[in-house]
């Protein structure tokens, strides 16, 4: 019999696959369907736990071809980035030439993995023919009034010489550049309008009922849509109106201070003159230097600053301290707060490292009084009003409407929504990335750079290692305005690399369009995307970035959709143990034990064993060569999609998959040895179920019960997990059936006859074509001996038959006092009372019975009988 040998079959058929055209697509046909698995960052080399998503997306391209569906799976590469530049300073390798390489080799792992794409429509964002149609597309935003330039304080590392997001600043210092302590700095900046798009992606969030309410929750709260009041306080000494937005207006009567963001551009104003002028701007100055990040953590310490100001509160006239504090950013509402610390926690911990006043106005509608002299923390639910003048005895709920009116009637206030959602700072000091086209002219002003001139080529002569060095490229600064032909200069900004991916699955489309960057009656048909796959670190941005331009692009008539993508799949990530002691994460390699305990050979230190995402920081990837030189690609891919649900994190076992091997080699020794039978049955075999009887009848059911489960968890949720697990059972049933008709038999060879032939040559083809989207190479090489000409993927993909899963008999479990006792047969149809006849009439339950008070007995219908006796 031959073995089982994937080193010689997977090649085989991945280039079957690539000669025969099986994965490109024409878009012209009707029936379609879009998978897109997220494009990766060519970084470097792939391992085993970037494989999962592509597994997946593959997995469900194969399934839904064999649903009939003319099915688009493209790959391509978010190629710009600062870690390649970063690689061209560190190594002196251009960053062009670093990451096409990386691409070559990325491309060549995701071909040994199986993963097919249509690579006739990769792309390249690095490359002129698609960051041209970035720049179109920054030209479009431009004219429609969503680019626009202004100044704003950014994150700045002055390692990476360049802006950093808030999520890229760790405790004060840059993500990449451990000593790199993060600084403020404002700069002109080149930004999305995408708040004006606010309200439409908070609402159109209820569209998107394919995608999980875990990613659509942290939508929403990333927008964070707050109706609030927007208030006139006025600063005493001259008069200057400092607006305050607050969603708590009702905790007005409360405010016993005021604070103002250190960046406020009304602070310079207010302080010129006064005794505090050089200190106060001494301080300004200190909080510029801070990170952004580390004043918004509510956990950090409150840092404030007494102006010796006053403004006047507008409800009451009351004139209250002004402060600056670094918990305070012109970033979010109007960079000035009406501090209410009764019945705000940050307020309430900064009013009592500074000794200011807690004044109670809400009470608790049960319980003792509270007293702002005695509380331990700000009271923030609702309640009853007090000390709030003529509001009094309201409950806060009634009384934010009727004080927001009365403060509108007196035009000192106002109802405004604010949004935790900023505008999109697209603005990078680097080279490597999309260049932004535009060009400033002392004449002119800025000029977008004509799309006939697109796009503006990256040069590719500049010196790395002082910044961005198209800061000093003489040859690209240098230009001519493209409106009254005078010397001009070129910005030097390039673009966020989120832009690139913000429509990436349009490019797909067309990808050889010289003349636009998408054409519209293809994007129109084949988009959304049916089902997008991806990681749930992207949940927010590049998601939230995308369904902004897809609504963009709609509006200015581009597209025929506002939502670029229908289902969404948010895998999770696969993790490996990791080592870590005093030096931090070391590789395995370093590590030894004595005396039953983990150290560190170098220093001879315990070590912590923790699980964590697979990366090289961590030392704990596993290269994926290795294991498929060992046991070929199928066995990674079932490995990969069998260690939990695919959904959740999943933690790698080496062993595990010596584990996935051997279940291979059982399906290919089992159909292999019936061989001959299913060349005889070379077409499905039509089995009834009618007058079948004991194992064939058997074998028979669990082949339907199986297409219907496998089925069912291969739609909504993709269960592959589950799915896996039912067709190693049907093989187990198999192998039963042989060794159950061969005991009574006595005559191996006629196996097939006792079974029924077509029954058997049913189950094998089926869990052959089962499996197929999973570990295809073994499934096409076994489908190729059965006799079929064409490939496995153009066949029907199995219907179970409802007749088949009709059961006359049930096999219960039966527990007495949780532990199983025995497995008794019953009528499917049996009643309640005749089940507990049969169950209490077994030896082995009457044994662990007899003699006991039988205190409850319950029955889980078709599963479980439980017994609990005293």
């Amino acid at each position: 019999m031959d073995e089982y040998t994937p080193s010689e079959i997977e090649p085989k058929w991945q280039q079957t696959w690539r000669d025969e055209r099986l994965f490109n697509t024409d878009t012209s046909d009707a029936d379609k369907y879009y998978v897109l698995v997220m494009f990766p960052y060519p970084s470097g080399a792939l391992h085993v736990g970037h494989a999962k998503n592509y597994i997946i997306g593959d997995v469900v391209a194969r399934y839904k071809m064999m649903h009939g569906h003319t099915v688009l799976n493209p790959m391509g590469w978010d190629a710009f980035g600062l870690p390649a530049e970063q690689a061209a300073t560190q190594k002196g390798v251009h960053p062009r030439e670093g990451t096409l390489a990386n691409i070559e080799a990325g491309k060549r792992q995701l071909l040994t993995w199986g993963t097919e794409f249509d690579w006739e429509r990769e792309v390249t964002s690095c490359e002129p023919d698609y960051y041209r149609w970035t720049q179109w597309l920054f030209r479009e935003f431009y004219k429609h009034g969503l680019a626009y330039r202004k100044k704003a304080p950014v994150n700045w590392c002055p390692e990476c010489r360049s802006v950093l997001a808030n999520e890229q600043v760790i405790d004060g210092r840059c993500w990449r550049h451990a000593n790199a302590v993060v600084e403020t700095r404002e700069l002109e900046q080149w930004f999305f309008a995408i708040t004006k798009y606010a309200d439409r992606l908070l609402e159109d969030l209820k569209k998107l009922d394919g995608w999980p309410e875990r990613v659509r929750a942290m939508q929403a709260n990333w927008i964070g849509r707050s109706p609030g009041v927007e208030m006139d306080f006025v600063e005493g000494r001259t008069g200057t109106v400092i607006p305050c937005w607050t969603t708590r207006v009702d905790t007005l009567f409360g405010a016993t201070y005021m604070v103002m963001a250190p960046e406020h551009p009304l602070v310079p104003e207010l302080v010129k003159g006064t005794p505090k002028e050089a200190e106060t701007l001494a301080f300004v100055e200190r909080m510029r230097k801070a990170d952004l990040a580390s004043r918004t953590d509510e956990t950090a310490e409150k840092i404030g600053f007494d102006t010796g100001l006053k403004a006047t509160n507008p409800i009451n006239g009351e004139p209250v301290p002004i402060f600056l504090a670094n918990y305070v950013l012109m970033g979010y509402g109007t960079g000035a707060i009406m501090a209410v610390p009764a019945h705000d926690q940050r307020d309430f911990e900064f009013a009592k490292q500074y000794g200011l006043p807690i004044r109670v106005v809400i009470q608790p509608p049960d319980g003792p009084k509270l007293d702002g002299a005695t509380m331990a923390e700000a009271y923030v639910e609702d309640g009853i009003m007090g000390n709030s003048g003529e509001f009094d005895g309201l409950p806060n709920r009634e009384a934010w409407d009727k004080m927001a009116e009365w403060l509108a009637e007196r035009g000192t206030g106002r109802r405004v929504v604010q949004y935790r959602l900023r505008d999109w700072l697209i603005s990078r000091q680097r080279y490597w990335g999309a260049p932004i086209p535009i060009v400033y002219c002392d004449a002119c002003g800025i000029v977008p750079v004509p799309e006939d001139e697109l796009p503006v080529l990256l040069p590719q002569e500049v010196t790395f290692g002082g910044g961005n060095p198209l800061v000093e490229c003489r040859e690209f600064v240098e230009t001519a305005c493209p409106s009254c032909g005078k010397p001009a200069r070129r910005e030097t900004d390039t673009m966020d690399t989120f832009v690139d991916s913000s429509w990436y699955y349009l490019r797909y489309l067309s990808p050889h369009d010289g003349a636009r960057a998408w054409d519209p009656s293809v994007a129109n048909r084949w988009l959304p995307v049916d089902q997008y796959i991806g990681g749930i670190e992207h949940a927010i941005l590049h998601l939230l970035y995308s369904r902004f331009f897809t609504k963009a692009l709609y509006d200015m008539g581009h597209v025929g959709f506002d939502e670029p993508f229908a289902r969404l799949f948010t895998q999770g990530m696969v993790c490996k143990q990791s080592y870590h002691s005093t030096r931090g994460f070391i590789p395995p390699d370093e590590v030894e034990e004595r005396d039953g305990k983990l150290v560190d050979k170098t220093t001879g230190l315990l070590v912590e064993t923790t699980l964590e995402k697979m990366s090289k920081s961590k030392f704990n990837v596993v290269p994926p060569d290795a294991l498929i030189a060992r046991y070929g690609a199928d066995t990674i891919r079932l490995y990969t999609l069998f260690i939990g649900p695919p959904e959740k994190d999943s933690e790698w076992n080496d062993a595990g998959v010596e584990g996935g091997f051997r279940f291979l080699k059982r399906l290919w020794t089992v159909v292999v040895r019936h061989m001959d039978l299913l060349k005889k049955f070379n077409q499905a075999p039509t089995v009834a179920s009618d007058g079948l009887e004991g194992a064939a009848r058997e074998l028979h059911r669990a082949t339907h019960e199986t297409i219907e489960k496998f089925t069912r968890d291969m739609e909504g949720d993709f269960h592959f997990n589950t799915a896996i697990a039912a067709s190693m059972e049907l093989v187990n049933e198999i192998y039963r059936h042989e060794a159950a008709l061969r005991q009574a038999q006595g005559r191996p060879s006629e196996t097939a006859q006792g079974a029924g032939e077509a029954v058997l040559a049913e189950a094998l083809r089926t869990v052959v074509v089962l499996l197929s989207p999973i570990v295809p190479h073994i499934c096409e090489e076994l489908w190729s001996r059965m006799g079929n000409a064409e490939s496995i993927l153009r066949t029907s993909w199995p219907v179970a038959d409802p007749a088949a899963l009709v059961r006359e008999t049930i096999e219960l479990v039966v527990q007495v006092n949780g532990k199983v006792r025995a497995r008794v047969t019953v009528a499917a149809d049996a009643s309640e009372e005749a089940v507990k006849a049969a169950v209490f009439a077994d030896e082995n339950v009457k044994r662990h019975t007899d003699g006991k008070q039988v205190l409850k007995t319950v029955i889980v219908p078709g599963r479980l009988v439980n017994i609990v006796v005293k």
